[in-house]
């Protein structure tokens, strides 16, 4: 996400550097660049509100699961620990 908001910057500064440039064709493909652009951070920041919304959700359930099954995640995450002990001790 910081690289495509890179980029998209980069293309505000090019196009700003580029102001002397002349030609009516010139000038409709630079508009028709901003237009882009400012589609592309619109839905840029649309996506990043869907993952943080998404992420929230996500880590609520989790808590909930956690609080509701104690003894159970407890198990899973033994479970996991002891899988991943095994699978480390084997590549030894």
């Amino acid at each position: 996400m910081r690289e495509l908001n890179q980029i998209l910057k980069d293309a505000e500064e090019l196009l700003k550097s580029s102001e002397q440039q002349a030609g009516d064709g010139f000038h409709q493909a630079k508009e028709k660049l901003e237009a882009s652009l400012k589609s592309a951070k619109q839905e840029i920041h649309k996506i990043e509100e869907v993952v943080v919304k998404k992420t929230k959700e996500a880590a609520q359930a989790t808590d909930s699961y956690v609080h509701e099954n104690p003894w159970k995640t407890a198990g899973i995450a033994a479970g996991v620990g002891l899988l991943i002990g095994l699978l480390i001790g084997r590549n030894k």
